[in-house]
């Protein structure tokens, strides 16, 4: 009788244990699931696009044959030269806080690399600042570019097709920080230019432009 129960007392305590642990494998799985869904949520606007819709269209048309060759955008670099700089710290700062209100990332300084005497400059001397975006911010950046900075540029007509550089990637230039609606028109102290340069994977400047086509970016249309 003593052996019946210990066999018994036995089962049980296996039973409970067998029972905990698929509880907590289960709760394992519904958190992952949970995180997941919060991830695809919290996707910037562009990226989901970018999955759901130009993906598939990329592949039709250039006929990849695995998904991870479809072109994508891989860091966005912006540019506010300086020279002023060398006579005006305070022109170094003003465009700092310009670049830092429009990305939301701290810019890092450029400086010279050699030295010209015509042009008064020192190898050393700070002559630009610079910003290079990636991940969420870079896709938040490139939404407020295409959908909302482009349309406030007066006699706007869209974007010439002439910036590739043969590897898709595009350089595009902005007369002045103003156009974003970051910087209030009343705070700054002179208008500056900006670089934009879009990198991407793509091989080639036909797959680079149709990648930001498809994401909206406003070309000037081609004549029929």
């Amino acid at each position: 009788m003593a052996e019946d129960k210990k066999k018994i007392t036995k089962k049980k305590s296996v039973t409970k244990k067998t029972t905990a642990k698929a509880k907590q494998v289960k709760k394992n799985v519904s958190t992952k699931k949970v995180e997941k869904a919060l991830v695809i949520a919290d996707a910037p606007r562009v990226k989901k696009i970018y999955n759901d819709e130009v993906v598939p269209l990329l592949i039709k048309e250039f006929g990849y044959k695995n998904p991870m060759q479809v072109p994508t955008i891989k860091k966005i670099v912006v540019n506010i030269g300086v020279g002023e700089a060398l006579d005006s710290n305070s022109a170094l700062n003003a465009a700092n806080n310009d670049l830092m209100k429009i990305t939301g990332q701290k810019p890092k300084q450029n400086r010279a690399k050699v030295s010209i005497a015509n042009f008064k400059l020192r190898e050393g001397s700070v002559v630009g600042t610079s910003v290079t975006l990636r991940g969420k911010r870079m896709w938040q950046f490139y939404d407020r570019l295409v959908n909302i900075a482009l349309p406030r540029v007066r006699d706007f007509r869209g974007i010439k097709r002439s910036g590739f550089d043969g590897r898709g990637n595009y350089s595009l230039g902005m007369r002045d920080q103003s156009t974003f609606p970051e910087i209030d028109y009343n705070e700054i102290d002179k208008m500056r230019g900006l670089q934009i340069i879009l990198v991407n994977s793509a091989n080639s400047n036909e797959e680079g432009m149709r990648l930001f086509e498809l994401l909206g970016m406003p070309f000037v249309k081609l004549e029929n």
